[in-house]
């Protein structure tokens, strides 16, 4: 239990996709503007990329390693991806038209969503049992819900600055965004052990 438990915590904190591993900075970056666009875009990746963790892990261990098709992992990976994201879309669309709206582009960018494959891959490469590839997707995704969500609270308040002319617009986001990088990279020196 205690191995899960640490599992899910360094892909929240130590391991985080956004600030440790620099995976899905373009709906970081784009979506972050307002804390419940956020938090929206936050949960969806959750969903997906958990599912996502589930479906590539059967895929993998019962589709193409039998078949000897380990090679085309990211291509189907990529197309489950897809199929997820269809259906996350279709639903927020008929179920959550605000959230839809303001979600607009980046919604069928989480296809191309690094971070989503990138849990994939990572569940493969890394070993994982079936629970413990799922439970570290939604892990991974919790870290980038924690990472977008506080990332929009910061944007917030950097309505009020007045940086220097030439930091103005995304400059400023860019050094905000290593800043707090920086600050969670204070968590790699936790012991949990």
């Amino acid at each position: 239990m205690s191995k899960i438990f640490l599992l899910m915590l360094t892909a929240i904190l130590t391991e985080n996709f956004i600030f440790s591993k620099f995976l899905g900075i373009c709906p970081f970056l784009g979506v972050s503007e307002k804390p419940d666009t956020a938090l929206g875009m936050g949960m969806a990746v959750t969903f997906v990329m958990t599912i996502a963790s589930a479906v590539t892990y059967g895929v993998y261990y019962y589709l193409l390693v039998p078949f000897g098709l380990e090679y085309l992992e990211t291509i189907a990976f990529i197309l489950i991806i897809a199929s997820l994201v269809q259906f996350i879309e279709m639903f927020l669309h008929k179920f959550v038209p605000a959230l839809y709206s303001a979600l607009g582009i980046y919604l069928p960018l989480i296809t191309t969503n690094c971070a989503v494959l990138g849990a994939a891959l990572l569940n493969i490469s890394e070993n994982y049992t079936f629970l413990e590839s799922v439970l570290y997707g939604f892990s991974a995704a919790l870290g980038f819900t924690l990472a977008i969500v506080l990332f929009a609270g910061v944007r917030a308040r950097l309505k009020y600055a007045e940086p220097p002319k030439a930091f103005v617009g995304f400059p400023i986001l860019l050094i905000t965004a290593g800043l707090v990088a920086m600050a969670f990279s204070g968590f790699s020196g936790m012991s949990f052990t």
